[in-house]
């Protein structure tokens, strides 16, 4: 309730205080005041108008759009409670005489619209931040019924106040009013921030820094009043993310320092571009530090690992999209020969795919080869083929076929690899022996499937190297914030710093120092002098 109470008085009375001065401007110079009344009221409904629509286009949205749209607002009223702080902090002083300035103009035009559009649009603009501020804040408060109740009370009060200045009853020192609910502006407004970025999280768009930093349930209990000020009024959740932390002071510093900064230690227009520079060159430092001395993580995957099977351990050197495995026989039980023989596969780029191994993204190879077993017994009984499946063949009477039977073997192996940066991942070798049965009372022949691996990385192997390469992604994902992302912003805020001073360099006609002047100076023409001189006389 205080947060949207604080809202309503101050941009009401911001809305009453224009209106007010045009009315007293009117009031002097005997101007009728229906015209502005008129234009006042308009802007009124209208702002009402946005407030409403936009909630109704909101609800209307699914969940997932929902979220969405409430960070979309919530980045909108912070860029304008920002932009009514800094343009307060500047106009507060001329603001009497800048709006009398144009009712003049326009009374000179002799239309009395003139100054209703004037009225209008003064309206219009703080009706329309609040709208959209205080539908942010109600949309991040825990009891919208209070917050709404706040709202309407600081407005009623804010015209109430501006009626009393209006009529001379009242009298505020204007400055440290805005100064004062300005500095707590900045905080809701950075609650505004720790908001968005939760809702942009929730939406999907950010994926980046949620991990937990500390946690306030202690400070801001449920129904309590420190509960109210700390997560209702100032938006900060029990459980703020490392981005949400980073947000809010990336937002506080720098405008609370704005807001505060002392009128006395602003620079001179000429001594502004040189700050502005310094101030980017800082901002550059810092994102160079960032994106330059923050660690980064890495997993190496051995190129090398043992296997289990009829082969001792496999090697891979991968170039490219191809590659070479070599595989070390472990010499008992083994089909490749005795302890210390490499059998060497080459693995063709055409075999190379990108697919997905235990979760990991990862670089796979497969070939097959196809082949006649000569080692395989061309004769087979019951009790053999019990021997080799387990169990009797589907399709195979005992009582009708007893056998013995012909047997024909054709066989294929396939040997994969799974591969990240060269070191392997997994890799295997499975060898499918087509069986084909004739004879021994079978009035057809019989196909049956074996398959056998001959050799491959043990399960845990790979669980325990892909559990790393995921910590490594997940670790990696958490860095991009502070060597990524994080720099680009100070990035750009060096950039904007450099074009602002550029702009002001241009405004204060300034000649760029940066770049030598080719063209002979010459001095100034007699004329030139005389007029200095007659001017300081």
């Amino acid at each position: 309730m205080l947060a949207t109470l604080v809202i309503g008085l101050r941009e009401g009375l911001e809305a009453t205080l224009v209106v007010g001065i045009i009315a007293a401007f009117l009031r002097r110079n005997r101007v009728p005041l229906a015209p502005m009344w008129t234009g006042v009221g308009v802007a009124v409904l209208l702002s009402i108008a946005v407030g409403l629509g936009l909630q109704a286009v909101e609800q209307a949205l699914p969940q997932a759009q929902q979220e969405a749209m409430e960070a979309v607002i919530g980045i909108v009223a912070v860029v304008f409670v920002t932009g009514m702080i800094v343009w307060m902090r500047t106009h507060a002083r001329t603001l009497g005489r800048e709006l009398e300035a144009s009712a003049s103009a326009a009374v000179g035009r002799g239309t009395a619209w003139a100054l209703a559009g004037m009225a209008f649009l003064a309206v219009l603009k703080e009706g329309f931040e609040t709208a959209v501020f205080l539908l942010a804040t109600l949309q991040a408060s825990s009891d919208t019924g209070l917050a709404a109740l706040g709202a309407v009370v600081g407005i009623a009060a804010a015209v109430v106040v501006g009626y009393g200045i209006y009529t001379g009853g009242v009298r505020l020192d204007l400055g440290r009013f805005f100064t004062a609910t300005g500095v707590f502006l900045v905080f809701v407004a950075a609650g505004l921030v720790l908001t968005v970025l939760r809702r942009a999280h929730e939406a999907g768009w950010i994926v980046i820094g949620q991990q937990r930093t500390v946690d306030l349930s202690w400070l801001a209990p449920n129904g309590s009043v420190q509960g109210a000020l700390v997560t209702g009024v100032l938006g900060i959740p029990p459980d703020p993310r490392v981005v949400e932390v980073l947000g809010w002071v990336l937002y506080v510093v720098p405008v609370l320092a704005l807001s505060l900064w002392p009128r006395r230690w602003k620079p001179s227009a000429v001594r502004v571009p040189p700050v502005r520079i310094a101030v980017a060159s800082g901002l550059t430092v810092a994102a160079l530090a960032l994106a330059v001395a923050v660690p980064t993580g890495h997993t190496d995957v051995p190129a090398t690992t043992r296997l289990t099977g009829d082969a001792r351990s496999v090697s891979a050197t991968v170039s490219g999209s191809a590659a070479t495995l070599r595989v070390a026989a472990s010499g008992s039980g083994s089909s490749s020969g005795s302890t210390g023989r490499e059998a060497r596969t080459i693995l063709p780029a055409s075999a190379h795919r990108r697919v997905t191994r235990a979760g990991t993204a990862t670089d796979r190879w497969r070939v097959t080869s196809d082949g006649a077993a000569t080692d395989q017994p061309a004769t087979l009984t019951l009790d053999d083929l019990v021997q080799l499946f387990g169990r009797i063949p589907v399709g195979i009477s005992p009582s009708s076929a007893p056998g013995p039977y012909r047997a024909s073997w054709a066989t294929r192996d396939t040997v994969t690899l799974w591969s990240v940066d060269g070191g392997v991942v997994d890799a295997s070798r499975v060898e499918r022996s087509v069986l084909t049965l004739t004879g021994g009372g079978l009035p057809t022949a019989r196909t049956s499937t074996l398959d056998r691996t001959v050799w491959a990385v043990p399960r845990a192997t790979v669980d325990r190297t892909t559990a790393a390469l995921a910590a490594d992604r997940t670790h990696a994902a958490e860095l991009a914030l502070w060597t990524r992302w994080l720099p680009l912003a100070l990035g750009i805020a060096a950039a904007a710093q450099v074009l602002l001073a550029l702009r002001d360099r241009r405004r204060l006609g300034l000649p760029d120092t940066t770049v030598p002047s080719t063209t002979p100076t010459r001095g100034p023409p007699v004329t030139a002098t005389a007029r200095s001189t007659d001017a300081v006389r």
